[in-house]
């Protein structure tokens, strides 16, 4: 299996799936930005601003779930390194329509942390879902993509802004 430009990390010249071997990659400091959005009703955007949800603080939880997610990324996404993150932080910013959701992560190491980053704002989605699907079952979760990453052979990497 040639090992050009379009070759896929994960899978060895067998074509059989492995972890990416990252002993001999340079040591660097490495970070990652990710996005996303849960779209829903006004009423339930309301209901989400002014905490007035039975189960609590909706956004606080998923805040925190999303931090939880991206500690737990290797467990959940298989071949991912388990990373010893030093920096993640969710942040949650209620728009006219829906939710956005960043989360950014960082770490000194050896592979980058764009799947933390990523794992992070669709688990805190998932968990806005989950708190208020009662009251809203038509909520779409979408735009999760890769914003911005640094470090690491591949360089820095910045997503257009036309979304």
């Amino acid at each position: 299996m040639s090992k050009g430009i379009n070759h896929l990390t994960h899978f060895d010249d067998n074509g059989q799936p492995h972890m990416v071997d990252v002993t001999d990659k340079a040591t660097t400091s490495r970070t990652a930005i990710a996005e996303g959005f849960i779209t829903m009703a006004a009423n339930t955007l309301q209901l989400i601003r002014d905490k007035g949800h039975k189960k609590g603080d909706v956004l606080s939880i998923a805040q925190l779930a999303g931090i939880m997610a991206a500690k737990k990324t290797d467990a959940l996404i298989p071949l991912c390194h388990p990373l010893a993150l030093s920096h993640v932080s969710v942040t949650l910013a209620v728009m006219d329509d829906r939710v956005h959701i960043t989360a950014e992560c960082r770490l000194t190491g050896q592979t980058g942390v764009e799947m933390e980053a990523l794992t992070a704002v669709s688990v805190a989605a998932l968990t806005i879902y989950d708190m208020v699907k009662a009251v809203d079952k038509s909520m779409v979760i979408g735009g999760i993509r890769l914003l911005e990453k640094s470090g690491g052979r591949s360089g820095h990497f910045k997503a257009a802004q036309d979304r």
